[in-house]
């Protein structure tokens, strides 16, 4: 155009890496780059345990981007969470087959324009999620991003679609050591040492909050300029802990919006001289476990109505009743997406508003899965109280999509809910991350639903990092037994 700008037609390429509408919005991004000025963009994308990775570019490389996409390292797709790489790459073939990711060579991320922000703490800065392909531009199995999308069209071509509010807890210390000498790189490096920001055990108190205010306050501004759906911010029972919610969205946006969200609640406490950290249960004195709830509604893909909405006070809905069952019969080799670190598990403990069961009880924050159902009420839903703050939200959201619809498909039946949780006789969660490895790998629910690359290669890196755990020694092993024998 004369004006200089970018049309939609001046974005595509032999690769056809963009559709139509993707087009238009990528040359409206491309503009509005240029009108504001911006001068570099992030363009990032969630690896395999949710965290974002990626490359920052000048902002007159978006359009090639948007042609070409970005070149990307592909042993980033093959770390744990200490960022070792735990597949043999210099082999023909790492478990994927002959010349798949091998090397170290490049595999191809794709900015989504949809997911354009201008970063508030870094106004310079424009950002952009990105899709992960091979090099040729075609569909891998490991991209967890195109996972959910997979698992939310499966369930609209059976004519549902999940809608989902979203609790994150967290903890936000005042840095006191980031442990920067030399000596304190490693893989994973010296962690920092910290100090409160305001005490706890005062739940929901106002002056709790407002000892918090001033953070709560900076991350509130700041979510809101980047148009993430925060409906409320509260004090936790724990020392400094803090709770943030989300209105109800699709599973697709909820999950952008939540690497996001933990990806900004970190830098700007950390522009802060603060530490923020979603680690469920830090080893630190009188911490409280955080927990990440999600509400769940299914509702009609053509009329948009509420299916969990019962027809009596004690009764659930057939679909409520489905996807209860199968969250629960599923709940077991689940675990390893909701709850994927070594830490997470020490949070299933009775009488801490956790679960420790699989289980589900009518408006029982003890229970696995909570029922807020009532007839004429159109926000009718389950909470799943079962994810830890860390867990990947694409592999989360996944989950639960394949185990309800699942439990639809099955017609499978919930069992009668429980009103003591930490007394009933129901079956107990995972205890450890090797157990939910070990129900993982011996089912075959996963392989089918999310597929056998994907499957093998999470349970792969899990496996990773769990042997690195259990060849480390403890300080519990060090006290019991270094003066004992």
């Amino acid at each position: 155009m004369a004006d200089g700008s970018i049309e939609a037609a001046d974005l595509r390429s032999d690769k056809e890496l963009l559709d139509d509408e993707q087009l238009r919005l990528a040359a409206e991004v491309v503009n509005r780059v240029k009108t504001e000025g911006l001068e570099t963009i992030r363009l990032a994308f969630a690896d395999q345990h949710g965290v974002l990775r990626g490359k920052t570019i000048v902002a007159d490389g978006l359009v090639s981007a948007f042609r070409s996409g970005l070149a990307m390292t592909s042993t980033l797709l093959l770390k744990d969470t200490s960022h070792r790489t735990v597949f043999p790459v210099w082999e023909d073939d790492i478990g994927f087959g002959q010349g798949m990711l091998t090397g170290a060579g490049d595999v191809l991320i794709v900015p989504d324009p949809s997911t354009f922000k201008v970063l508030p703490w870094s106004p310079h800065s424009g950002w952009l999620l990105c899709d992960v392909r091979y090099k040729d531009g075609g569909k891998m199995p490991f991209c967890v991003r195109t996972a959910l999308k997979d698992a939310v069209a499966g369930l609209a071509d059976d004519g549902y679609a999940m809608m989902c509010g979203l609790e994150f807890e967290f903890y936000i210390f005042r840095m006191e050591n980031a442990h920067l000498s030399h000596a304190d790189s490693g893989m994973p490096a010296t962690p920092p040492e910290t100090s409160l920001i305001s005490h706890g055990y005062q739940y929901l108190t106002e002056a709790r909050y407002d000892a918090l205010e001033d953070v709560m306050d900076d991350l509130r501004r700041d979510c809101q300029k980047l148009g993430l759906p925060v409906r409320s911010m509260e004090a936790e029972f724990g020392p400094s802990q803090c709770e943030f919610t989300f209105e109800p969205a699709s599973p697709l946006s909820q999950a952008d919006d939540t690497v996001l969200f933990r990806s900004a609640v970190k830098q700007i406490c950390a522009r802060k001289g603060l530490h923020a950290t979603f680690m469920s249960r830090p080893k630190l004195e009188g911490i409280v476990p955080s927990g990440w709830h999600m509400h769940q509604s299914i509702v009609d893909v053509k009329t948009g109505a509420n299916l969990m909405m019962p027809e009596t006070v004690d009764g659930l809905s057939p679909i409520a009743g489905n996807w209860i069952a199968g969250l629960l019969e599923h709940a077991p080799e689940s675990c390893l997406l909701t709850t994927p670190t070594v830490n997470g598990y020490k949070r299933y403990q009775p009488f801490q508003l956790a679960p420790d069961r699989i289980q589900w009880g009518r408006d029982n924050k003890g229970a696995m899965i909570r029922g807020l159902m009532a007839p004429g009420d159109k926000a009718s839903r389950i909470e799943n109280r079962v994810a830890e703050p860390t867990a990947n939200p694409y592999l989360f959201m996944a989950s639960q999509i394949l185990s309800g619809q699942d439990g639809i498909k099955r017609n499978l039946q919930a069992p009668a809910p429980v009103e003591n949780p930490y007394t009933s006789d129901a079956a107990n969660l995972p205890k450890s991350l090797i157990a939910a490895l070990e129900r993982f790998d011996a089912s075959d629910f996963y392989p089918k639903t999310l597929g056998p690359e994907l499957s093998a290669y999470i349970s792969r890196i899990k496996h990773a990092e769990w042997d690195r755990y259990l060849m480390t020694v403890s300080e519990w092993e060090q006290r019991e037994y270094f003066s004992l024998f």
